[in-house]
């Protein structure tokens, strides 16, 4: 069964936050379920997130939702398995808009690094409401290829 793997055990950390305002516009607003609320990154030319789990997980989706004229045109997600370092999963391209965005990598990793780049925002800002880890925890598929000793299950991207 899939299910949301970002649990209070989840250590994240984010590249930025506007004017440092991590009451309003911090890390936690990315996962907190909340229409009203939001992650906002201060300027910059890339912009990162990084989950670590407190365990090793499948994943099978990663959803996100910018604000529209606050996202990336470029994205990328790494991951890695204990202390390797992060190694390439998948590219996507997102589209400039507030729709719930939706890529399909599956990949078997204990952390995981979102990095956004080619921002819409002239000055590099990010504004993220939602930012999903979909899939199933502590379970190991037999890999159809391998990079580094991360397992990967190269998928299509599926953007609405």
């Amino acid at each position: 069964m899939t299910h949301s793997l970002v649990c209070p055990e989840t250590v994240s950390r984010v590249s930025s936050v506007l004017n440092r305002n991590t009451r309003q516009f911090g890390k936690k607003h990315l996962f907190d379920q909340d229409e009203e609320t939001c992650w906002n990154s201060d300027q910059g030319p890339s912009q990162w997130v990084i989950l670590e789990f407190p365990q090793r997980i499948r994943v099978s989706q990663l959803q996100i939702q910018f604000q529209g004229g606050f996202s990336s045109r470029l994205g990328r997600l790494e991951g890695s398995q204990g202390s390797e370092a992060l190694s390439k999963i998948v590219d996507f391209y997102p589209e400039d808009n507030n729709s719930l965005q939706i890529s399909c990598p599956a990949a078997e990793v204990d952390r995981l690094k979102v990095t956004f780049e080619d921002a819409t925002d002239f000055f590099g800002r990010m504004v993220i409401y939602h930012l999903r880890v979909l899939g199933e925890k502590g379970i190991h598929a037999p890999p159809t290829a391998k990079l580094g000793g991360l397992r990967f299950h190269p998928r299509k991207l599926n953007f609405p």
